[in-house]
C-alpha cells in the first residue's frame, strides 16, 4: 500500500539552512571591526525571528480551520433554505411511530437569522467570489482503496485508475462505463500513467513490477477474460449499503491479464511511475530509495538514480523536456536532468516532513507537496526558494496543476482545495455524507477539455468522482 505509517522524522529545509548560513557569517562578523551588532544579540534575533514564524504558522492554521467551520455553516444554511418551504416534513421515531417534524420554511429562518447575525462579518472577510463545485460522475467498481487517478493524453474522454484490490481501471469519462480491468499484478496497485504518443499504459504495484499494457478494448479475444460477476459477493453487507446508493456499482466485461512488457529492477514496492516526454522510456520510483529508467520496448534498464536517503513516493516527468522529478520521505525532491550526459542533480529541501508529491506545472514550475501540510510554487530558473507557499491544515497527496495554472489539493482530512498558483485560495469542493469523498482523497487529475466533468478525484473509500468546476460562476 502506498500510504506508510513510518514516523516522519525532521529534517533540515530552508529555515535551518538560512540559520546555518547565518551563523557562518557570524563567526566571520565576529573579526569584523566594522559590525558593531555582537554575535550573541544576533543569535538572540535569530531565535525570536524563528518563534515569531512558528506563531504566525499556528495562527495561519487555525484561521484555515475556522474557515472551514463557517463554510460549514453556510452550506448548512443553504441547504435548509433550498429546501422545500411549504411542506411540512416528518421524521420516524425509535419506536417505529411517525411525528411531525417543524416545516422547513420556519426552521430555514430561524437559522438564517442566528447564522447571518453570528457569521456575516466572518464571512464577509474570509470568503471571496467562489466557483460552483458538483459531482457529476461515480465511478463504481474497484473493492479497496483507489491510489491514483490519471488522464489519458492522447483522449480526454478516457481515465485510468489504480486500485489497493490488485486491479487498474479503464473508464469512459462521459459514460461513466468501466471499458477494460487490468488485473495482471499480484499486490496493489499504486499508480497508472498515460503514455503521452502512443496507446499504452504503465502501472506499478506493490509486488515491486512496473508493467505496461494496452488499454484498448478491442483485444485478441485470447488476451481477454470475459466476465459478468462484479465482485460483490466479495463484500460484506455493510460495504454493500455504502456502496447502494445513486450511483449503483457496474459489472465489468473485459479483464486482461497480461502485460506487453514486465519493467524488472526494484527490490521493494514499486510506488509510481512515468513517462517520459518521447513515450518511449519509463521512469520508475520504488521504495529501495531508487528510480530506474527503462526502455520501454526492451525493458532494459537504462540507469539507475540514487541518492534519496529514504523510500520514494512519487515521480514526475516534463511534459517537453527530458527532466524528472522525484519525491522522498527523507523531506526533499529531486530534479534530474537527462539532457546533460552527465544528467546533473540539484536537491530541493523546501519541507521538513516527508514530500508526498511534485509535479510539473507548465514549462518552468513545479508544485511540491508535503505532509508537513505546505504546498510549494518553485520557478526551475530559480529553485532556491520556493515563490509561493500555501499552509493547510492536513497532509497533501498526490496533487493535480490545470493548464489555467489551478492548484487541486487532495487531502488526509478528506478535503480538496482549489489555489491558484500563485498561492491564493480559490475555494474547496464540497463534502458531506453523500456528497464527496468519506475517507482520505489520493489523488486528483484535471480533464479540462472535457464536457461533462473537468476534474476526477480517488481516495481510500474506493470511490473515483467525476466533479463539474465552473469557475466563471460567482456566489
Amino acid at each position: 500500500m502506498p500510504v506508510d505509517n513510518v514516523n516522519k522524522s525532521k529534517s533540515k529545509g530552508p529555515g535551518h539552512t538560512v540559520r546555518q548560513h547565518s551563523t557562518g557569517m557570524a563567526g566571520r562578523y565576529d573579526s569584523d571591526t566594522d559590525n558593531p551588532l555582537p554575535a550573541a544579540f544576533r543569535s538572540r534575533l535569530h531565535h525570536l525571528f524563528a518563534q515569531i514564524e512558528k506563531e504566525f504558522e499556528t495562527v495561519y492554521a487555525e484561521n484555515l480551520l475556522l474557515q472551514d467551520k463557517v463554510e460549514g455553516l453556510q452550506e448548512r444554511l443553504d441547504a435548509y433554505i433550498a429546501g422545500d418551504k411549504t411542506g411540512v416534513e416528518t421524521l420516524d421515531t425509535p419506536d417505529g411511530g411517525v411525528k411531525a417534524k417543524r416545516s422547513a420554511s420556519h426552521i430555514s429562518q430561524k437559522i438564517k437569522k442566528s447564522y447571518i447575525a453570528s457569521t456575516s462579518k466572518l464571512v464577509s472577510s474570509f470568503r471571496q467570489a467562489t466557483p460552483a463545485y458538483s459531482v457529476v460522475k461515480d465511478f463504481r467498481g474497484h473493492k479497496d482503496g483507489v491510489w491514483e487517478v490519471n488522464v489519458s493524453k492522447l483522449d480526454h474522454n478516457i481515465i485510468g485508475t489504480a486500485s489497493a484490490d490488485h486491479t487498474a481501471r479503464i473508464w469512459n469519462l462521459e459514460t461513466g462505463q468501466c471499458l477494460l480491468q487490468y488485473a495482471g499484478h499480484q499486490g496493489s496497485v499504486n499508480a497508472i500513467r498515460f503514455n503521452p504518443v502512443k496507446d499504452l499504459v504503465v502501472t506499478t504495484s506493490g509486488e515491486g513490477l512496473a508493467h505496461i499494457w494496452s488499454p484498448q478494448v478491442n483485444l485478441p479475444p485470447h488476451e481477454i477474460i470475459r466476465s459478468h460477476s462484479s465482485g460483490e459477493d466479495d463484500l460484506d453487507m455493510s460495504e454493500k449499503e455504502d456502496m447502494a446508493d445513486d450511483f449503483p456499482e457496474q459489472t465489468v466485461n473485459n479483464t486482461l491479464r497480461t502485460p506487453s512488457k514486465e519493467l524488472i529492477g526494484h527490490h521493494s514496492v514499486v510506488i509510481a511511475a512515468d513517462w517520459l516526454n518521447t513515450g518511449d522510456q519509463v521512469i520508475t520510483a520504488s521504495w529501495d530509495r531508487t528510480a530506474i529508467l527503462f526502455d520501454a520496448e526492451t525493458g532494459e534498464n537504462i540507469s539507475t538514480l540514487t541518492g534519496h536517503d529514504q523510500e520514494l513516493t512519487e515521480v514526475r516527468a516534463h511534459p517537453a523536456q527530458s527532466l524528472v522529478v522525484t519525491s522522498s520521505k527523507d523531506t526533499t525532491f529531486r530534479l534530474w536532468d537527462f539532457r546533460d550526459p552527465n544528467m546533473p542533480v540539484t536537491v530541493f529541501q523546501g519541507h521538513t516532513q516527508p514530500v508526498t508529491t511534485a509535479v510539473f506545472a507548465g514549462q518552468e514550475k513545479v508544485v511540491s507537496g508535503s505532509d508537513d501540510r505546505t504546498v510549494k510554487v518553485w520557478d526551475l530558473k530559480n529553485m532556491r526558494s520556493p515563490i509561493a507557499t500555501i499552509r493547510t491544515d492536513s497532509s497533501v497527496n498526490r496533487l493535480c496543476v490545470s493548464q489555467q495554472n489551478i492548484i487541486a489539493i487532495p487531502h488526509d482530512n478528506r478535503h480538496i482545495r482549489l489555489f491558484d498558483i500563485n498561492g491564493n485560495r480559490i475555494g474547496r469542493l464540497p463534502r458531506s455524507n453523500r456528497t464527496g469523498h468519506s475517507k482520505m482523497v489520493c489523488s486528483v487529475a484535471w480533464a479540462e477539455d472535457n464536457t461533462v466533468c473537468n476534474l476526477v478525484s480517488c481516495g481510500f473509500d474506493r470511490k473515483v468522482l467525476g466533479w463539474n468546476i465552473n469557475l466563471q460562476v460567482k456566489e
